[in-house]
Parts: C-alpha cells; sequence; structure tokens
C-alpha cells in the first residue's frame, strides 16, 4: 500500500481492521497481543479502539487512568512505553468512570468515530491496528466511511472461536468485507484448545478447526491457532506483557507465527 498523505495518517503505513462475528471471541484479546508481537519484531504500532460499548484494551494494555491530551494536530494518544512504539486512543480514556456505560444514539457514536479517525497525532508507525465491536453495525460503516476519507485500508483480520455457532457469525463478517470492498487478510481461530496450567498439554474443549475450515472454504488466507492460556488470560487481567513474560510458551509461538505471516502479507521488512 503507499503511505497515506492526508493529515495525521500521513505517516501510517498499514491500517489492518480486526473483526468478529460476534463477541466473546476475544477480538480485543488478539488485537493487543498482535500489537504487542509486532512491537516485540521492532515496529511502531497503534491502536485505534473503536469498541464504544466495550473498550477493554486500556485495561489489557494497564494504562486505564490516563488523561488525553491536545496538540494542535488534535489529540495526542497514550503510549505505553518511553519509545513511543506503541500507542492507543480509546473511548476509556475519554470517560470519567470506567465502569461508566456508554449509552449513545448512532449519531453521536458515528461522530465520535469521524474524530477518532481524523483527529489523533498519530505521527509516524508501521501498522494502525483498528479493534471494532462485534457484528456488521453502523459503527464498521462509519469506520470504512471515515478511513477512506484519510487513508487506505489494507485489509481486515476475521477472529473467531472454533464452533459452528461463532463460524457461522464469521460468515457473515466475510460478506460484508466483500460488499464494502475491504480485502481479508486472512482468520485466526482463538480459543483452539485449552492449555493446561500445569503440564502444558492443550485439550480440545469447544472444539477445533473451524476456523481453518472455514477459511477453506471462503478461499481466506488461515493465519492459525491461539489457545486458550490461562497464563494469557491472567497477563491481560494484570496489564502485563504475555509476551514479553512466556516467550517459549506454545501460545507466544502461535501468536508470534500469525505476526510474521501478517508481516509477509502487508510487505513490511
Amino acid at each position: 500500500m503507499e503511505q497515506n498523505t492526508d493529515g495525521n495518517m500521513a505517516q501510517v503505513r498499514h491500517v489492518v481492521l480486526v473483526l468478529s462475528g460476534k463477541g466473546g471471541v476475544g477480538k480485543s484479546t488478539i488485537t493487543t497481543e498482535l500489537a504487542l508481537a509486532l512491537r516485540h519484531a521492532g515496529k511502531k504500532v497503534g491502536i485505534l479502539d473503536v469498541d464504544l460499548c466495550g473498550p477493554s484494551i486500556p485495561r489489557m494494555l494497564s494504562i486505564v487512568r490516563t488523561d488525553v491530551h491536545q496538540c494542535d494536530s488534535g489529540w495526542v494518544p497514550v503510549y505505553t512505553d518511553a519509545q513511543k512504539t506503541l500507542a492507543l486512543m480509546s473511548i476509556g480514556f475519554l470517560l470519567e468512570d470506567p465502569d461508566e456505560a456508554v449509552v449513545w444514539r448512532g449519531p453521536k457514536k458515528t461522530a465520535l468515530i469521524g474524530q477518532f479517525v481524523s483527529d489523533v497525532a498519530w505521527g509516524e508507525l508501521d501498522v494502525l491496528l483498528v479493534d471494532t465491536p462485534p457484528g456488521t453495525s453502523d459503527e464498521h460503516l462509519a469506520v470504512l466511511e471515515n478511513m477512506k476519507k484519510h487513508s487506505s485500508i489494507d485489509g481486515a483480520i476475521l477472529v473467531t472461536t472454533p464452533q459452528a455457532v461463532s463460524t457461522g457469525d464469521v460468515r457473515r463478517e466475510i460478506t460484508f468485507c466483500k460488499k464494502t470492498g475491504v480485502k481479508i487478510l486472512g482468520i485466526i481461530e482463538n480459543m483452539s484448545g485449552f492449555v493446561c496450567p500445569h503440564c502444558s498439554e492443550c485439550s480440545n474443549v469447544f472444539s477445533k478447526g473451524g476456523g481453518e475450515e472455514l477459511a477453506k472454504l471462503t478461499g481466506s488466507v488461515f493465519l492459525g491457532s491461539v489457545p486458550l492460556d490461562p497464563l494469557l488470560s491472567s497477563s491481560l487481567e494484570e496489564g502485563k506483557d504475555f509476551i514479553q513474560s512466556f516467550p517459549n510458551s506454545a501460545t507466544f509461538s502461535a501468536i508470534n507465527s500469525i505476526c510474521q505471516t501478517l508481516l509477509n502479507n502487508l510487505e513490511i521488512d
């Protein structure tokens, strides 16, 4: 993709949407871990959290109680490190109480998404990951319409769990992408087996292979499977960097492999 040339998106090289057909599949988890894996691969990464009713990524990155500042170009994103290699913008930073419910009608949500897309001063980024709400709602259309005003979208990653009910919902997400002209970069099967915290054996609690089979049926790239790992869950709850803490785990290997495939697909050196 050619480098963007419009305003705050001018130095953002690649934009990737993270989508799921339904809630509860770990889409925000995948977004967070992909961002951390990209950072560990030496890339500058941003996360735009437009899951307005469930902004969980600030907690996952342990930056909940943070004020957002203004600069001449708009909002300054919140950085997770002194080197400014991972930036985040989320509605979670704009709520006085993190437990506050976002009870807004569509036009107000659409307006905020427009501001998020145009008014965040990202600076230089290799990849901007956009964490979206579940489903195919007005928010998704608002993201696409506003993004296309300011940049190109490289494509979308679809997150599913192995069960048929989840892969069925992702089929609708695939249809949404095709209707809106968004390239599908690949499918990730999350919660693909349970990793025992004692012996590290992986058991198929739900089922396995649904995401890979869906990728074959729809002609999409299968990026890989990520198991349900208690160590990953506790790291997210505590706002710790799982990839840094458990570099020898099978879950790290799975996330890192997906990260490298994404980098290859985006043709990032």
